[in-house]
């Protein structure tokens, strides 16, 4: 680009600054930019299109079409070659617009005339807030300098739309950062929180997009990228001794830093008329646009990377968040658009909710969430651009609902809600030390899930009786590298020895599906959920398996071990790990290691093919645990991940509780110790239903165990088996509607366990 059309971008930017500095509704403002770009670029139409909702565009200002059509003309997402453009969030340029396939007429603006099209997303980071459109009377390709200087205008807009430029004066109350919003997201986990917001990576505000001398703004730019550089270096100086990972990371970071192209295509921005944080801003979405269309996982993950090290030259320019010591809110509740699990433990378990615009049901955010016992709300789309730090929140975790600065009436009800249930948590507490026996003499055993030795604490005072379930994946998907086996020793003996002598049951690596190691090449699956995970991984893989099985027999140190195998499909895959099992422990009596003085090998049971599988597996088995999640995923044919289905198939279907009880059956046939773990479990009228099975052991987390224990104290299962079996005969396809009548004959009406049962079923 030479420098006339340098300076023509740098003379449109001015102009837009003038109109969006100027006074006037914001109407006006979107009037005077529209005329302002036709103008400047001599085209015939220039035309406004921003978001009315998260599905609908609406044409809010322009020049050439039609005035009785702004406020009128709207469409859907991806509707027409306005909406392509939208749900592309690529550019569209053509010459003859009405032939491009999707071309929808709309007669109210009078369009018919112009014949060639320029549209690109008004964006902001990967936000769509609306499209910019040029048009022209000819047919004509409009040239890069053009699509460059309309997608320069439409990022500046954006900037101004989130900053509340264009509302107007009526609206200006409810302006963004200020007004009372609900955010409809998906339960990751159950439970209900008030507290502050705390922003994971606070997005950094560009208040001058616009530059007033390009070599101020260089000066500005060259200052701070030197500044981020000397930081860096200082950071790798200081750990030279420390994590090598951790020093790879911010070696990568300096890599980028010290790119003379990233800088080039900066300075570039600010010649055409950008601020340097407006320039550090557009590359930055450039980048993620470019790297997101990346075949190769490993170069779309270096999105991170490059969004990190932006916001860190961001902040250098801006001193936005430049102080990382500050202060936390009072009961904070977390905030972001997704988090992993080393990122999330460092803030450790003073949170009181966590609030997700991305994550999904079996991330590990929520497997932490659920150790911890507090509310996670996932899918909440916008909230961390509409969020700030301090900001008061209510989690309702039970509903997937959020409420960011509700109003009192809002936050009165709610804290009724949490009065009750903290009344209900004193009720729990009186019966920690008793055993969950019915009131027909039958004794639940209730252990607890954990996956951190921090979740340990728990054991004693939620009235578990052992651990269930020890998720060992934890200690892989938290580090940058492979743990090494003597450090694992280390943390599973700890676990034995917080565990005091109480059972506890080491799931060995269950990796795949959704848990991804960040060390390890990810393999592209169709169907991750069906494909190489878990057991799969460890008999194809089996140097890690044998490594994992050695840190957990020298960890007993001589004490009894129980070890399980996740996701048996067939019998072959159990007797195959179980026998490398065995192999283990010949190999460490021989090289004179102590060994345990009881090994206890079992299996998970999730998938419905190993509830058929031979007699001997059952033999052979010292017990077998259901894996309640996946089981019911594979049974009913419907992803857990999948919110269109995943609620649409009820626990207490007559058909999953008979197949249960078969399973049982199988179980009592030989003998053979089974029990019952997972979210489910912890969801006290579907404990209750799992115990009239037959089932005499249920692992959930430690905050479900009294709410459990509680309702089955007060049962009698001879009564609930019966109106299962009525239930069955009628032919109905649940449980739940006769079971909650049968329940509101105790009394139990206004216990808070049945009333939830009946708000969340």
């Amino acid at each position: 680009m030479g420098q006339t059309q340098e300076t023509e971008s740098r003379k449109l930017l001015g102009r837009l600054r003038e109109a969006l500095a100027g006074s006037g509704a914001g109407q006006e403002r979107l009037d005077r930019i529209t005329t302002i770009i036709a103008e400047s670029m001599g085209v015939h139409v220039c035309s406004i299109y921003l978001f009315r909702d998260a599905e609908t565009l609406e044409l809010c200002a322009t020049y050439g079409l039609k005035a009785e059509a702004v406020h009128k003309t709207r469409m859907r997402l991806g509707e027409g070659l306005v909406g392509k453009v939208a749900r592309t969030r690529r550019p569209l340029n053509s010459a003859d617009a009405p032939a491009e396939p999707g071309f929808r007429y709309m007669p109210e603006t009078g369009e018919e005339i112009f014949a060639s099209l320029l549209g690109v997303p008004i964006q902001r980071l990967g936000q769509v807030l609306g499209v910019l459109v040029v048009q022209s009377k000819e047919k004509r390709q409009y040239s890069e300098d053009e699509l460059y200087g309309v997608e320069v205008v439409a990022m500046v807009l954006a900037e101004m739309t989130e900053l509340g430029a264009f509302l107007d004066e009526g609206a200006a109350l409810a302006a963004l950062h200020q007004r009372p919003v609900l955010f409809r997201g998906t339960t990751g986990q159950e439970g209900a929180a008030e507290g502050r917001v705390l922003l994971h990576d606070p997005r950094v505000v560009v208040t001058n997009p616009i530059g007033d001398d390009p070599e101020t703004e260089l000066e500005r730019l060259r200052a701070a990228v030197a500044r981020l550089r000397v930081s860096l270096d200082r950071v790798l100086d200081a750990g030279s001794s420390g994590d090598a990972e951790a020093m790879q990371v911010i070696e990568t970071f300096r890599m980028f830093a010290n790119s003379k192209s990233w800088m080039r295509r900066m300075e570039e921005d600010i010649a055409r008329g950008l601020s340097a944080e407006a320039a550090v801003e557009k590359e930055q979405s450039a980048a993620r646009a470019r790297l997101a269309r990346a075949s190769d996982p490993y170069l779309r993950a270096r999105g991170t990377d490059l969004d990190d090290l932006s916001n860190r030259l961001l902040r250098e320019l801006t001193g936005q968040g430049s102080d990382t010591g500050a202060e936390r809110p009072e009961n904070p509740v977390l905030v972001a658009r997704n988090i992993g699990p080393g990122e999330l433990l460092d803030y450790g378990r003073e949170l009181k909710g966590i609030v997700l615009e991305e994550g999904s049901v079996g991330s590990h955010a929520a497997i932490i969430a659920r150790a911890w016992a507090i509310p996670l709300v996932i899918n909440a789309p916008g909230i961390t651009t509409e969020a700030l730090t301090g900001d008061p929140i209510l989690v309702d975790g039970d509903n997937g609902n959020v409420h960011l600065r509700p109003d009192e009436t809002i936050a009165n009800a709610f804290r009724d809600k949490l009065a009750m249930q903290a009344k209900a948590q004193e009720r729990y507490a009186s019966i920690r030390r008793e055993p969950a026996t019915t009131l027909c003499g039958q004794t639940v055993g209730l252990a607890m899930n954990a996956g951190l030795l921090v979740d340990l604490p728990s054991l004693a005072s939620c009235g578990a009786e052992g651990v269930g379930l020890f998720r060992t994946e934890l200690q892989f998907l938290i580090r940058n590298k492979m743990p090494r086996r003597g450090e694992l020793a280390r943390i599973y003996g700890r676990v034995m020895d917080a565990a005091d002598g109480k059972r506890v049951v080491f799931r060995t690596l269950d990796i795949g599906s959704d848990k991804v190691l960040p060390y390890m090449k990810r393999t592209e699956e169709p169907n991750p959920a069906l494909g190489w995970r878990a057991i799969r991984v460890g008999l194809d893989k089996p140097g890690i398996m044998r490594m994992q099985l050695q840190a957990l027999i020298r960890a007993a140190n001589g004490r009894p071990l129980t070890i399980m195998f996740p996701f048996i499909a067939q019998f072959a895959e159990f007797r195959d790990a179980r026998a490398v099992m065995l192999e283990e422990l010949e190999r460490e009596k021989r090289m004179g290691h102590l060994t345990p003085e009881r090994v206890e090998i079992g299996a998970m049971l999730e998938t419905p093919s190993l509830a058929y599988a031979p007699r001997q597996f059952f033999e052979m088995a010292d017990f077998i645990s259901i894996g309640g999640n996946d089981l019911k995923q594979f049974f009913f044919a419907a992803d857990r991940e999948n919110e269109r289905v995943r609620r649409r198939y009820d626990t207490l279907n007559v058909s999953f509780l008979s197949f249960i009880e078969q399973i049982v059956r199988r179980c009592d046939e030989t003998g053979t110790p089974v029990s019952f773990c997972g979210e489910d479990a912890g969801r006290p009228v579907e404990a209750l239903c799992f115990a009239a099975m037959g089932l005499r052991a249920l692992s959930m987390r430690p905050a479900s165990v009294g709410p459990v224990k509680h309702l089955l104290r007060r049962s009698d299962l001879r009564e609930v088996r019966r109106v299962v079996e009525e239930a069955r005969a009628a032919g109905d396809q649940s449980v739940r509607l006769a079971l909650m009548q049968y329940l509101a004959t105790l009394d139990l009406s206004s216990d808070p366990v049945a009333s939830d049962q009946r708000a969340t079923g």
